[in-house]
């Protein structure tokens, strides 16, 4: 079954109130900037109640009664005071909406992000990155967006409408009501709406996450389409998910254009009510003109709101899909964790007590280790190996034969199923994982590299080592000469994910990048496998002097990388069929003989050819 399909299926069509509590609760983090917003927020409400106070003042006071009873002077140095405070309130509400949505976004990627580290391989293993992806950059946008100006505008329109209820039915509360009658079947159609467009929301959001996926495999494996030539064939499968993408954006879409108009025919009803009632009013002499006009501007005042609030609900919909797959990534557990008590000797990967960790030296012991990926299929079974500190191991067999897995287990990747893998005499389970990765190595088959400077890559798992450090280390493992032909040297760009360097240059700067760090276990898997005879000669030179009083695990794809190995283990699905040294097991004539001979010959063959 794909990523995607494991995905969890979300299908409330109700706000759920404990998933916004979370949201609320991050957002409380930012407390002096939200509570800013929101009294100036309300205090924008109070200055738009006031206004057209002021406009029946200005109507019956200088239009009807000619000024009697006020001060045109006074009047306008209020009124004028009124727009200073209104544009003073509106500047104040847009700087800390802006601050909140920035801050806000901001923590809550940092969050996401922050727990990514945390996540254990086999969550990797299941969720496609265009999942991931998604959650933290777009939708941790929208919802930020979300809270910093929609949920802001709702906390308007409520105040709003309160003030506006209450000073309604204090001035005439037979006209109020004519305005509040209409609340109530407001509510229902909003009710029904909303349902509907979370739903589509929901499916847009999915349909997304799918499309992003769609784009990181493209870009990611754009030589493999070229090279097969399926353009045409990825080309339609695109077009499948992008067209289940606008199929439920266009649902959202008609039912928020059916539902936005409903709300603006029944405020035009509401206000020709209004006048139709005021109107008499105003003959009758029950009311003056000022008052019928005020009731009109707060009956388009009232239903601006809940225009608003319509809006704000859908775009809520729209973001509790969001929120929704951000916070399910937030409270991801963790599957493979340091016990409490490790934490709080340890500390965490993030935040690490690095003067409590102990001196690795190298002994490693697997003791009757089971794994497996899948139940029905065991990986290993009553695995067992003791391995002395500053001794080379080398896994070979087969694909699937369990040489990756021991080399994850060890790294903690993955927690064996049964039985125990020790380190100087202890479990690996009582030290933390930080400790455990400090002191590791790891060299992959395929390089990995970041953007930035060859420098700042090798630098990568200790960013404060000198720049001698770093050319002492390329030297010793003759990157040196290729490094400093290059433009800048090592201060030239390595390109996104390396693209600007051939395979075996990246795999060079990866290999100084880890024993930079001088870790006290190496493991290389397949490590010179994708690099060139040539510079496979460099790196076999280096290899011995830097593997050198450290325990390693090579990994071993080319055996002639592996003859010095002081244990040499012949895997097959997961049982060791063979082990000793190169000499021992050459004198077998077994597995091992079989496999170095047969590549002896074809590296000759090879060699012969060129």
């Amino acid at each position: 079954m794909s990523s995607i399909l494991k995905e969890k299926e979300y299908t409330e069509e109700k706000l759920d109130v404990r998933l916004w509590k979370k949201l609320f609760t991050i957002l409380w983090e930012h407390k002096k900037m939200v509570i800013n917003l929101i009294l100036f927020n309300i205090l924008i409400a109070v200055t738009d109640v006031i206004f057209p106070l002021l406009n029946r003042s200005a109507i019956n006071d200088f239009a009807i009664h000619k000024g009697v009873n006020t001060n045109l002077m006074t009047f306008s140095i209020v009124y004028l005071l009124m727009i200073a405070f209104k544009s003073f309130s509106l500047f104040s509400f847009f700087k800390y909406a802006g601050h909140v949505e920035s801050d806000f976004g901001k923590n809550l990627r940092k969050k996401c992000f922050d727990h990514v580290q945390e996540l254990s391989f086999p969550y990797f293993d299941r969720t496609a990155n265009g999942w991931i992806m998604s959650r933290i950059s777009s939708d941790c946008s929208r919802i930020a967006d979300t809270l910093a100006w929609s949920f802001v505008d709702l906390i308007w329109g409520i105040f709003l409408i309160l003030i506006l209820t209450v000073v309604m039915l204090v001035i005439n509360w037979q006209m109020a009501l004519a305005v509040l009658v209409i609340v109530p079947v407001l509510f229902v159609i909003s009710v029904y709406f909303q349902k509907r467009i979370l739903r589509e929301q929901r499916a847009t959001r999915k349909a997304n996450s799918i499309v992003t996926a769609g784009f990181s495999e493209s870009i990611n494996g754009a030589k493999t389409t070229k090279t097969l030539g399926v353009e045409e064939k990825n080309f339609e499968e695109f077009k499948e998910k992008t067209a289940s993408f606008r199929t439920h954006s266009l649902k959202a879409v008609y039912l928020n254009s059916i539902f936005q108009p409903i709300v603006f025919l029944l405020s035009a009803l509401v206000i020709a009510m209004l006048m139709t009632i005021g109107g008499q009013e105003v003959l009758l002499g029950t009311i003056e003109f000022g008052t019928l006009s005020l009731f009109i501007n707060y009956a388009d005042l009232f239903f601006e709101p809940l225009k608003q609030i319509a809006r704000i609900m859908s775009e809520i919909q729209v973001a509790q899909a969001n929120a929704e797959r951000v916070i399910s990534l937030i409270e991801e557990p963790v599957e493979i964790k340091d016990r409490e008590d490790v934490i709080e000797k340890y500390g965490t990967l993030l935040q690490p007590k690095t003067e409590n960790y102990e001196p690795l030296y190298g002994d490693v012991d697997f003791n009757h280790v089971d794994f497996y990926y899948n139940e029905n299929e065991p990986v290993l079974n009553d695995f067992d190996l003791h391995v002395k500190q500053g001794s080379m191991v080398a896994l070979v067999g087969e694909t699937g034969s369990g040489k990756s897995t021991i080399v994850n287990l060890l790294c903690r990747f993955y927690e064996p199923k049964k039985g125990e893998i020790w380190i100087d005499g202890h479990n690996i389970q009582d030290r933390s994982i930080g400790w455990l990765h400090s002191n590791i190595g790891y060299v992959l088959q395929t390089p990995s590299l970041f953007s930035g400077t060859i420098m700042d890559n090798i630098r990568f798992g200790k960013p404060d080592a000198s720049e001698e450090e770093v050319i002492a280390v390329a030297k010793l493992i003759h990157a040196h000469d290729f490094i400093t032909r290059t433009e800048k040297g090592y201060q030239s760009q390595v390109g996104e994910g390396g693209d600007l360097l051939s395979t075996g240059q990246k795999q060079l700067i990866s290999f100084a990048r880890a024993l930079l760090s001088d870790p006290r276990i190496v493991i290389l898997d397949e490590a010179t496998s994708s690099i060139d005879t040539e510079s496979e000669k460099l790196i076999q030179n280096a290899i011995a002097t830097l593997l050198k009083d450290r325990t390693s695990f090579v990994v071993a794809h080319r055996l002639s990388t592996i003859v010095d190995a002081d244990l040499i283990l012949v895997l097959d699905h997961g049982k060791v069929m063979e082990k000793g040294t190169h000499q021992e097991l050459m004198s077998l004539k077994g597995m091992y003989y079989d496999l170095f001979t047969s590549q002896a010959i074809a590296d000759k063959t090879e060699a012969f050819l060129k």
